[in-house]
């Protein structure tokens, strides 16, 4: 207990001293350059009024958490099936390691072309984002996997399928979190660049119109809902990694003889 109140001071005190720095920085340059806490607070009361940031964060969660699902749920069979198949690996790994060096904002463009400037090609855009990364995180996972253990599973009269539910799945677990993970944070990287060029709502809509009206504070109130978002879903993703960790770090002999 004693710990954690500890820990919880020190947190507390940290967040106190980096909020007088912003203070001082902000009373040095003027609000125009650099808005303040209270001020950046007043800008992002002004807006909770009007309802615009509340629908502003609800339409750029969607759209990440639409895109980055969808990646995720495709991107997971696929790198099983990339690392188990050795003539597929083959083909695909070149491809793989050639295209996720171009970045998701690269595509904007032709996305816009694509499908359009509606919800579609912003969608498609963080599936773009969160699809390189987990495949390639699951890929190395399947390959991580011990041999010893595929051939005690064989041994042990496990099919094929077998081996991959309770051997390869299982070990790959903990690199699938790792790439989704990391591609939520590509997905809000995707979802901003996207919303400030071709969008009328969301949060990166908010950021880059707030230079019209020179209202640094609005922008300072978006940057700060992108880390809280960010911060929820991390937190969110990562519990549920716990979980399946959890439930399935220990590959049991018995549901191999199922």
């Amino acid at each position: 207990m004693a710990n954690k109140l500890k820990k919880w001071s020190l947190h507390i005190l940290l967040w106190m001293a980096g909020l007088g720095i912003w203070q001082l920085l902000a009373l040095a340059y003027g609000p125009e350059i650099l808005p303040g806490p209270i001020y950046t607070a007043k800008g992002g009361y002004e807006l909770l009024t009007d309802g615009t940031l509340l629908q502003y964060i609800g339409i750029s969660s969607y759209r990440v958490l639409l895109g980055w699902t969808l990646g995720s749920l495709i991107a997971i069979p696929v790198g099983l099936i990339i690392g188990k198949v050795g003539p597929i690996r083959t083909f695909a790994e070149p491809f793989l390691n050639f295209i996720r060096f171009i970045p998701p904002i690269a595509f904007i463009t032709l996305f816009l072309v694509w499908f359009g400037i509606g919800e579609t090609s912003k969608v498609m855009l963080i599936l773009y984002a969160t699809f390189f990364i987990v495949v390639l995180n699951t890929l190395t996972g399947v390959l991580s996997v011990e041999e010893d253990k595929i051939r005690s599973a064989r041994s042990m009269g496990a099919s094929e399928w077998q081996i991959v539910l309770h051997v390869i799945i299982p070990a790959t677990v903990p690199f699938m979190f790792t790439g989704i993970r990391l591609a939520m944070g590509t997905s809000f990287m995707a979802i901003i660049g996207a919303e400030m060029i071709a969008s009328n709502e969301g949060v990166g809509y908010l950021i880059w119109n707030s230079r019209l009206f020179f209202r640094t504070d609005w922008i300072f109130v978006g940057l700060i809902c992108l880390g809280l978002m960010g911060f929820l879903t991390d937190r969110v993703v990562g519990l549920l990694g716990r979980k399946l960790l959890s439930r399935y770090g220990v590959v049991s002999t018995n549901s191999l003889r199922r």
